[in-house]
């Protein structure tokens, strides 16, 4: 994405919208974690969220965007994102990323989630709790008058504290009438402030940190990236909209 592209300011209105598409992306995630067990395909997952998704009268939003087979992104341990559905079986160990979007009335909400199926190592629980702490620690940070710059500082902070990789080379991004939009919200240091938050910008923060290294690469698929040393990885995202005050969350299912 091109940092020098127009970042689109969102109206009140529209921001309505988008929390009507995040709170069905939301129901839809709470009922792949009922169904996230071992024994079923990441395949069938994807199957039930496409179902889910049109019921409610939605789009999915990762179907067929620059080519992705499914409706769901499914990371799976080493797999950072962008995992592809297919025959795999989900077993007891695993931790599971489901990243989902969902346009609803021309609007899109993007968010993901990391499952721990059954007992993981306490090291791997860390992981995921921290992950998730990383994201509302970066949420915090996404007030009008701050800069993207704090969003990555804070996700950064935390991670490294807890020995954590930060991944770099994929990052967060705005969201709106369409999925990747400006600006793009690193979750390190990048050195550069970027741009001002301003009331109305809606972004897509999402960390992705590893139990290792932050380097990671890509599978032949010319989709999944896992990490490079292959030890797991987590990944949560929320869609949130810049107010007057703290953010607001669009893909979380509340009021």
């Amino acid at each position: 994405m091109r940092q020098r592209e127009k970042i689109k300011i969102k109206t009140p209105r529209e921001i309505n919208l988008m929390k009507e598409s995040g709170n069905v992306l939301a129901a839809c995630h709470d009922m792949l974690a009922a169904h996230c067990r071992p024994g079923v395909t990441t395949k069938e997952l994807d199957r039930l969220a496409e179902e889910f998704i049109r019921s409610h009268g939605g789009v999915p939003t990762f179907l067929g965007y620059g080519g992705f087979p499914g409706t769901i992104c499914i990371s799976i341990n080493d797999e950072v994102v962008h995992g592809i559905p297919g025959p795999r079986l989900i077993k007891e160990g695993d931790i599971v990323s489901i990243d989902c979007g969902v346009t609803l009335n021309g609007w899109v909400s993007d968010s993901a989630r990391t499952h721990i199926v059954g007992e993981v190592p306490p090291a791997v629980r860390k992981l995921v709790e921290v992950t998730k702490e990383c994201l509302y620690l970066g949420i915090a940070q996404a007030r009008a008058g701050k800069f993207i710059r704090d969003i990555g500082l804070a996700v950064q902070k935390h991670a490294e504290a807890n020995n954590f990789g930060v991944v770099r080379v994929l990052v967060g991004h705005g969201v709106g009438r369409q999925m990747h939009e400006p600006p793009q919200v690193p979750n390190y240091d990048t050195g550069m402030k970027g741009p001002q938050l301003k009331e109305g910008m809606v972004l897509a923060i999402e960390p992705m940190i590893n139990l290792g290294t932050f380097n990671v690469c890509q599978l032949d698929d010319g989709w999944t990236y896992v990490t490079a040393d292959h030890q797991p990885s987590a990944h949560w995202e929320h869609t949130v909209a810049i107010t007057s005050g703290e953010a607001k969350i669009l893909t979380d299912g509340l009021d």
